[in-house]
């Protein structure tokens, strides 16, 4: 099984596919702690990461946005005392596409530097 976190994106312009269900299925055990749901038509990936304080979350926000930042994929980061919610999703498939499983186990190893 290909490890996500050695993975690198591909830029994603439109006319990707979306991962499909056995694709997703396949990898979920790289990423357990992350939940699958669904936005208006569009699957999603979530996760919630707890942290001691503000200053702590904030840094682990800011670590996720730079490696975003570098991959060209965000994410939906809402930043709270001690928590922090990131979602994956691709606005052009409409959904999931292995960039998001990929950056969430990206995202996973970025908040072991933070606990």
């Amino acid at each position: 099984m290909t490890d996500l976190t050695q993975q690198k994106c591909v830029p994603c312009h439109g006319g990707e596919a979306a991962a499909t269900p056995a694709e997703i299925a396949a990898f979920q055990p790289q990423i357990p702690d992350w939940c699958q749901f669904e936005v208006n038509g569009e699957q999603r990936i979530e996760r919630l990461y707890k942290f001691k304080d503000f200053k702590t979350a904030l840094a682990f926000t800011n670590a996720v946005g730079d490696v975003a930042e570098t991959e060209a994929h965000h994410p939906a980061l809402l930043t709270e005392w001690g928590k922090v919610t990131v979602t994956w999703w691709t606005h052009t498939v409409g959904g999931l596409h292995l960039n998001d499983l990929i950056m969430a186990a990206r995202t996973d190893s970025i908040a072991k530097q933070f606990s």
